[in-house]
């Protein structure tokens, strides 16, 4: 089967995730006002638009984060892990719209609610991708790093599970409650944060 190194594919990665979290701003507008007063409720009224901001910059730089990790446990990769890669990047790129109708959308009744759905099955998709991702690599083992230990790769599945059960419940959770969804993904991130992809080397004594 043919590889090639990793170098390319992470650094075209990089510049996909740095574009997707820079356009995360540009949903905070500029209010306008015409005393200090009107500035300070204008700039309150945008909290949707912060709060928004806040999870989703979490969120892509949380899957940077790990999407690193995964790639130091590489050393090579083929057209399956690179196609893989891309479509996770197609919903890293789109991260900003949903955020951006959650934003404009928080505070309008039922419309919050499916806002904060499509933002949910937005990230379903990512962890369904990571997921793929990391079994297809672990199945044979092909693109590794020599040093690394596949069965104990094998067994870090599980930490992805996490994610396959968690998000699509967030589905769920906005229609009950908008606000109370996206800080569930919030909560993710910052638990992934703390739980990355770490594999054992082998002992190469």
């Amino acid at each position: 089967m043919e590889t090639t190194d990793t170098g390319r594919i992470e650094a075209f990665s990089d510049g996909v995730f740095a574009i997707a979290i820079t356009l995360l701003v540009l949903e905070i507008k500029v209010p306008q006002a015409q005393d200090a007063g009107e500035l300070w409720r204008a700039l309150g009224a945008q909290w949707p638009s912060y709060f928004a901001y806040v999870v989703s910059f979490l969120v892509i730089g949380v899957v940077w984060v790990n999407h690193h990790s995964l790639f130091a446990h590489l050393a090579r990769v083929d057209r399956t892990l690179m196609l893989v890669n891309l479509l996770l990047l197609m919903l890293i790129s789109v991260l900003p719209f949903p955020t951006a109708v959650v934003a404009q959308n928080l505070r309008n009744g039922s419309a919050a609610n499916v806002a904060a759905a499509v933002y949910g099955v937005m990230m379903v998709g990512q962890a369904v991708l990571f997921s793929v991702f990391w079994n297809y690599a672990t199945r044979t083992g092909h693109c590794f790093d020599e040093r690394v230990d596949v069965r104990a790769a094998r067994a870090a599945r599980r930490r992805f599970e996490v994610g396959l059960v968690v998000y699509p419940l967030t589905v769920g959770l906005a229609f009950l409650s908008a606000p109370a969804a996206l800080a569930v993904h919030g909560l993710l991130a910052a638990y992934y944060a703390f739980n990355q992809v770490k594999v054992p080397l082998v002992d190469q004594r």
